[in-house]
């Protein structure tokens, strides 16, 4: 028998802000109910004890993420078979030391992510199905892009609270995109990570479902990385044409991408450039999905202004992030905001930080449609041409 870490919601009183959680703990031990005021950022605890242990798996976090990303870097999950498979055989099919890969399975079965049905033979679990790379929604590439430059640059994250400034560029000498163009390899392991969060947390399907895309004619995917986004797009509405806009190196991979899909290529133009300087023109749409989060403001205003400029009397930009709620309410957000400020020096924003925003650009914010997922489209229109 095998223990799961679960965290489950239970109840909830929107008004207050209070939540009852179920919590069975990372070693095993009996459930118990943990009652967290949202409203005043306290945390009510029925045993004493839970409370250094939320803490401690709060600071130990990083030994799951890299345990995830070394099981994904030797494809484990892709090597077990129906049935299971013998921390031996996958042992002989990686190339690793047997005993440390069974402590590392061991480790990852005790929090759910695979399952030890007998002693030394792991089975999938619904968790560790997830890292196969050979499945519709797998996150393999996201763990892998999370494992990687981004967890080397995190070990200087305190330079960022000092100074201000993102700590990869203190730790890897240049901003994150300008690396990214220098190195081929780590800008595939990014953009891999991208798209599965596209096909996933940042489902584009879900926020091409919650907007009536029916009435335009044209839409520009600006910083569209490998197209998942406008692919999904222009499958959707078979009218429509697309633009898809990066850096020419990523375009380049585009290409690669869509060429499997020739139904979507005759009706989508690639083009390679540089969004602070320009965008293609004509568009009735620009969609920024998980792009202005990147930047700080000024920067941010030079993006949408271009769009602004480049799109038709009537068009609109729209904006696809995830917006960060009032007061202590619990939101994922407030963390990738925290990566963000650590990366690329960019924002997550508020409603209200998006509205400014948008005047500054040239653009009035029309309407805010929230997705089924955890982003939201922002619209804005030119406020005067």
């Amino acid at each position: 028998m095998h223990h799961q870490a679960h965290i489950r919601f239970v109840d909830a009183e929107a008004e207050r802000g209070t939540y009852t959680i179920e919590m069975r703990s990372l070693w095993g031990v009996d459930a118990r109910e943990l009652n967290i005021e949202g409203g005043s950022s306290a945390m009510s605890l029925e045993k004493s004890s839970s409370s250094s242990e939320v803490l401690l798996r709060m600071m130990t976090g990083y030994w799951v993420a890299q345990a995830l990303y070394v099981a994904c870097k030797l494809g484990i999950a892709d090597l077990i078979k129906d049935g299971g498979s013998s921390c031996r055989e996958l042992a002989e099919a990686t190339g690793v030391h047997e005993r440390s890969l069974y402590r590392l399975m061991r480790a990852l079965a005790s929090v759910g992510v695979f399952a030890e049905a007998e002693k030394g033979v792991f089975e999938l679990t619904p968790l560790a199905t997830l890292l196969r790379g050979d499945i519709e929604g797998s996150m393999r590439g996201a763990v892998v892009m999370y494992g990687e430059e981004f967890y080397r640059a995190w070990a200087g994250f305190p330079s960022t609270i000092q100074t201000g400034e993102p700590c990869w560029d203190h730790v890897f000498g240049m901003g994150l995109f300008d690396y990214l163009e220098a190195n081929p390899e780590v800008s595939g392991v990014f953009n891999r990570g991208m798209t599965d969060l596209g096909r996933t947390i940042y489902s584009d399907r879900k926020v091409v479902a919650a907007y009536d895309f029916s009435d335009l004619t044209k839409v520009v995917d600006i910083g569209g990385g490998h197209g998942g986004f406008l692919a999904t797009v222009l499958s959707s509405h078979r009218a429509l044409e697309g633009v898809l806009f990066d850096r020419p190196h990523v375009i380049e991979e585009a290409r690669k991408s869509f060429s499997q899909h020739p139904e979507l290529t005759a009706r989508c133009e690639f083009v390679g450039g540089d969004f602070f300087e320009s965008v293609p023109e004509g568009g009735h749409a620009y969609v920024l999905k998980r792009v202005i989060h990147d930047w700080e403001d000024g920067s941010a205003i030079a993006i949408l202004r271009n769009c602004c400029e480049g799109m038709t009397p009537d068009g609109r930009v729209l904006v696809v992030e995830i917006l960060i709620p009032p007061g202590n309410t619990r939101s994922f957000g407030k963390l990738l905001d925290i990566h963000m400020m650590a990366i690329t020096g960019g924002l997550e924003r508020t409603e209200e930080e998006y509205r400014e925003l948008f005047d500054r650009a040239g653009l009035g914010l029309t309407r805010v449609t929230h997705t089924e997922c955890a982003l939201s489209i922002i619209e804005g229109r030119a406020s005067e041409r």
